[in-house]
């Protein structure tokens, strides 16, 4: 495994072929450590096991010494993918914060983390691709085809492991109590009408003590049959320890995809529950779409997605708004695609847009520090960017919304909130509690 950090790395040495690959679940089970997750609407799902090469990064600048890192390795690789979906990707995310420092319960990830996996199995419409990667001076063509031919007869071989129980939650502790997170919400909406603020986003941790380890592979596979819509996702830090946390979830919220010059992305804000019968689904949904709160918090992320799109592109089209419905809740949802000027790193696209009002406020400066000042647990990764890259700097990154970070037999959970002049604390609290039951159901 090569580790990269500012210091130039040598070059990757990939190849492909098709098998007959396990299920998606078998594969993450038997998954070596640091394993990957990516299975998103309308793209192939990658599992990744190990790490080939890892590229860390903190600071201010971590975006940029992430982009250039990866250029490095693949400027000097010697690829051979059989086909486009199984070509080697860097997966991995970036902290919310610039200054991060990876207290409970993020310990081991850095600012910015992105794993180029040893072993990737791809899944797409045609079939399933293995994808084995080396980096290093013993790492050649001949090594690796090697690699290739044993790997994809352990995998055609590979049973589907036995369903594990869920384990019971023993204890569960929030990290904001109703009183502070009342004073809190307050204290915002007070910001907002002396003209501080716009709006901010705040959020609460919970921790849950279970009677056993959370077993990541169900959770996410159970995930995909309730939120099909959204993306899954799983990171882990490189770390040989004997207990390494998983990030993982399943969040509604893309931040950015880019395909040659095309941009898609999107404004999710505004929400509401699920009604107990169609009709009452439907009136809760027409309530959101009339509801000048959500309304105006809605267009506040959209404007600015659409101003932050602007310096790079030749045009930027606005969707209609609609109601997306998930399990437990619906959101406003409005679909932003661009067309860029000229070529640009997914990376780019993803520090210009990060974060989103969505996530974080407006101004953002004055939303950061508000959110610095008042939430009394580490956000982490939690609603920062996740997501994938390739050599052609293309790629695909997601919010980490309705998401946790699990390690042995403990669960942190996270969820927030969108903060205007109008907002009542207890609906808003409300709110947050609907927002746990994605990751709360699957643990439970």
């Amino acid at each position: 495994m090569e580790q990269v950090g500012d210091e130039a790395a040598t070059g990757v040495v990939s190849r492909a072929t098709q098998l007959d690959g396990p299920p998606v679940r078998a594969a993450l089970a038997a998954a070596d450590s640091p394993r990957v997750l990516w299975s998103a609407p309308d793209e192939p799902t990658v599992v990744g096991s190990g790490t080939a090469a890892t590229i860390t990064a903190t600071g201010s600048d971590r975006f940029e010494r992430v982009r250039a890192a990866g250029d490095t390795l693949f400027d000097h690789g010697n690829v051979h993918a059989g086909t486009e979906a199984a070509r080697p990707r860097l997966f991995g995310g970036f902290a919310f914060h610039d200054d991060h420092d990876g207290d409970l319960p993020w310990t081991g990830f850095p600012g910015a983390q992105f794993v180029l996996p040893r072993r990737q199995l791809t899944y797409t419409a045609d079939g399933t691709w293995l994808t084995v990667n080396a980096v290093g001076p013993d790492a050649t063509p001949e090594a690796v085809e090697a690699s290739l031919a044993e790997t994809a007869a352990e995998l055609e071989d590979l049973p589907e492991p036995e369903r594990a129980n869920r384990p019971a939650v023993e204890r569960r502790e929030r990290g904001t109590t109703r009183s502070a997170w009342r004073d809190s919400v307050l204290d915002a909406t007070d910001r907002i009408a002396a003209g501080e603020l716009d709006k901010v986003v705040l959020a609460m941790a919970l921790r849950v003590d279970l009677d056993g380890p959370v077993p990541v592979h169900d959770v996410l596979d159970r995930l995909a049959g309730t939120y099909p819509d959204c993306v899954r996702f799983l990171v882990e830090p490189d770390d040989s320890g004997d207990s390494v946390p998983s990030f993982f979830g399943a969040t509604p919220e893309r931040l950015v995809e880019l395909r040659g010059r095309t941009v898609s992305t999107g404004a999710l804000a505004g929400t509401t529950g699920r009604g107990d019968t169609p009709a009452e689904d439907e009136w809760l949904a027409r309530e959101l779409l009339a509801d000048e709160k959500n309304a105006h918090e809605h267009e506040i992320v959209a404007e600015t997605i659409r101003e932050q799109l602007e310096p790079f592109a030749s045009s930027v089209s606005t969707g209609d708004r609609s109601v997306r419905r998930l399990a437990t809740v619906q959101h406003l949802e409005t679909p932003i695609t661009a067309e860029l000027a000229d070529d640009e790193h997914v990376l780019s696209l993803v520090e210009a847009l990060h974060p989103t009002p969505a996530v974080g406020g407006l101004p953002p400066s004055t939303a950061l520090d508000t959110i610095r000042e008042t939430e009394p647990f580490a956000r982490g990764w939690y609603a920062a960017p996740v997501g994938w890259f390739d050599a052609a700097g293309y790629g695909s990154f997601a919010v980490a919304l309705r998401s946790a970070v699990a390690e042995g037999d403990t669960a942190t959970l996270f969820a927030g909130v969108g903060i205007v002049e109008d907002s009542d604390p207890d609906a808003e609290w409300d709110e947050v509690q609907l927002k746990y039951r994605p990751m709360l159901d699957e643990l439970e």
